[in-house]
């Protein structure tokens, strides 16, 4: 019932914030239209509901061919792969808001896993891979707010990006989506949105915590 009701909810909020939102993606498009490439969107092969691939639409952030230079899909801590545009975007969470567009085709949701590349999903164990993307993937979701600094973790580590990730941030980040997956609520989800917007105004905040005491412990290589 709730999954019915959620997907009539993702819906109307997308067309809502893409009308809302207008007065703002515009003059993005024109900036990233001026410099860089001039590419303003990114599409890329992510697993989606069922382990089925779809296309992500962000906004170009990153040289053209960022995938097969340096560190791959893993993004850095001051990746010279990111145009100047392109940092901006990403430190404002900005870049990922033509997933809208995704959300109102019904490849995603508001709130759910985040979709991984390919290397990113064979990264999680077996039991997780299985599970895992039973929920359409989200804009943003319990990982989503945990990891909101990814790159600043992977670029802090002495081991190489990969295996930083496979080691390290898979595994946990895998056990808070099967949290999610046990807390599937409009509850869990309301609270994931207005956590969200917490987060990028106070991105050193861990009220996350507070407000989901039974959350997996994080380990103390990720604090």
């Amino acid at each position: 019932m709730y999954k019915s009701l959620k997907r009539l909810a993702d819906i109307l909020a997308s067309a809502i914030a893409l009308l809302i939102l207008s007065p703002l993606l515009i003059p993005v498009i024109i900036a990233l239209l001026l410099t860089g490439e001039g590419e303003v969107f990114y599409f890329q092969k992510r697993i989606g509901l069922n382990n089925q691939p779809f296309s992500i639409w962000k906004f170009a952030t990153m040289l053209k061919n960022s995938a097969n230079i340096g560190s791959g899909t893993i993004t850095l801590r001051n990746d010279p792969r990111v145009t100047p545009v392109g940092k901006y975007l990403r430190k404002s969470k900005i870049n990922e808001l033509p997933q809208i567009i995704n959300v109102l085709k019904g490849d995603m949701s508001i709130v759910g896993p985040r979709p991984l590349d390919d290397k990113g999903f064979q990264s999680y164990s077996e039991a997780v891979q299985a599970v895992v993307y039973n929920a359409k993937p989200g804009i943003t979701g319990i990982g989503s707010i945990v990891f909101r600094d990814e790159e600043k973790l992977i670029s802090a580590s002495d081991l190489p990006p990969r295996e930083f990730y496979r080691l390290h941030i898979a595994p946990y980040k895998g056990a808070l989506e099967l949290w999610y997956q046990e807390h599937f609520s409009f509850y869990t989800d309301l609270m994931i949105i207005l956590l969200t917007a917490w987060v990028i105004v106070f991105p050193n905040s861990d009220i996350v915590y507070k407000v989901f005491s039974d959350l997996p412990e994080r380990p103390e290589v990720l604090v």
